[in-house]
């Protein structure tokens, strides 16, 4: 595997995304991978951002030392820090004009008060408070090495589309919604009985966006942040890796590694395991064939839970060895679909040293599997194109064009 160096500036932190199906053990692998990243000398952080965190958890910190601590970093090894984010506590204290109207409004129409506050942490709000920390630590040159224990694949896809949708809203409409409000909110306050966002309210929010300037480019910059998907050899859990690869890939991010987690080892010699076995075995050769030439990692099932910095560290060394953990391990465009002058759908993909006639389509339901020789590629698509057929393919340069047909 071929290492590429991370551009380190002192504005840019490398960036590493942990992400998977919930389960699969993307915690463990988080926190193995901050602790590696820091014993080779880097400044590191590990952020969870999944809102049941466990992260704690896996570094075994009693649950009093944790608490005091109220979603700020704690030191839990050398040049490591974790971060456990209370999203009450930063709503309050960043946005508490922001939270103390949505609290009235949802009072206003019969809840209790206690329901109010907690239907007032809107879903995606934990997400914001993460960009925000990620943005403010990039922009201070806090840390050298960021890792992000993203939240279940729907979530942590939430998490990296919620800074373009942010800066939609505020280039789009909040100016013009906070500058009809100052004309209405007279009259308003008179005929509705329900109660009227004030000023200060749209200052907390301008506030928020103005944070977030620039997280966008961190985010999609893939000589700093990449992505890597934790998944286990299983069937179910092998085709969500696949969604979220598609995913990411149509948000230009790049996924640098696969990391198959729980692997039985080959000396298990029960007839009941061995039958996982071979199965397991069979699962690893459909990843190695649906994401090659992206890295593959592979994690063997320890004997034990992994809880605690030694054990953390035993399974940092397996999973990276003489690898370096912050390094880009794979920086090839991912697959990218777009529109086409037509309307058309256009896939491409990046294929080196391949020869039209080498090249096979076959669709097969939700994917269209790319074949060349003994390689084979399935492609998981996009809802909007699964429907249309693929019209032609052809290669220029080491890039695969395949255009789908509009209805």
């Amino acid at each position: 595997m071929n290492e590429i160096q991370p551009t380190l500036n002192a504005a840019s932190p490398r960036v590493i995304l942990l992400a998977g199906k919930g389960g699969v053990g993307k915690t463990t692998i988080a926190a193995a991978t901050g602790l590696a990243c820091a014993r080779a000398g880097k400044k590191t952080l590990i952020i969870s951002l999944d809102a049941a965190h466990s992260l704690a958890d896996s570094f075994d910190i009693p649950a009093g030392l944790h608490d005091k601590h109220q979603g700020a970093p704690l030191a839990v090894a050398e040049r490591l820090d974790i971060q456990e984010l209370d999203i009450q506590e930063e709503i309050i204290r960043y946005w508490g004009e922001v939270y103390q109207y949505v609290t009235t409004l949802l009072a206003s129409t019969g809840l209790e008060d206690v329901v109010a506050e907690e239907l007032a942490v809107f879903p995606g709000m934990d997400d914001v408070v993460g960009l925000l920390y990620l943005n403010k630590y990039a922009k201070e040159k806090t840390y050298e090495v960021i890792v992000l224990d993203c939240a279940p694949t729907g979530e942590a896809l939430r998490f990296i589309s919620m800074p373009q949708t942010l800066d939609w809203y505020y280039r789009k409409f909040f100016k013009l919604e906070r500058n009809l409000m100052r004309l209405a909110r007279p009259v308003v306050k008179r005929t509705m009985s329900v109660p009227v966002p004030e000023d200060v309210v749209y200052h907390d929010l301008e506030s928020l966006f103005l944070r977030l300037e620039g997280v966008d480019r961190l985010l999609l910059d893939n000589s700093i942040t990449t992505v890597r998907l934790v998944t286990n050899p299983e069937r179910m859990v092998i085709k969500e890796t696949q969604r979220a690869y598609m995913y990411f890939s149509l948000y230009r991010m790049t996924t640098d590694a696969i990391i198959v987690n729980r692997l039985f080892p080959e000396q298990i010699t029960d007839g009941y395991y061995r039958q996982w076995l071979q199965t397991q075995k069979k699962h690893l050769q459909e990843i190695e064939e649906i994401f090659a030439p992206v890295p593959i990692r592979k994690v063997r099932l320890f004997e034990d839970e992994i809880l605690g910095v030694d054990r953390l560290n035993a399974l940092g060394r397996e999973l990276f060895a003489e690898l370096d953990p912050a390094a880009i391990w794979y920086d090839t465009p991912p697959d990218r679909f777009t529109r086409g002058e037509h309307g058309e759908y256009l896939l491409e993909m990046h294929l080196p040293f391949v020869s039209a006639p080498e090249l096979q389509l076959h669709r097969e339901k939700d994917e269209l599997i790319v074949r060349i020789g003994n390689f084979k590629r399935q492609v998981q698509l996009p809802r909007a194109v699964r429907r249309l057929a693929h019209k032609k393919a052809k290669i220029i340069g080491g890039t695969l064009y395949i255009t789908f047909d509009v209805e």
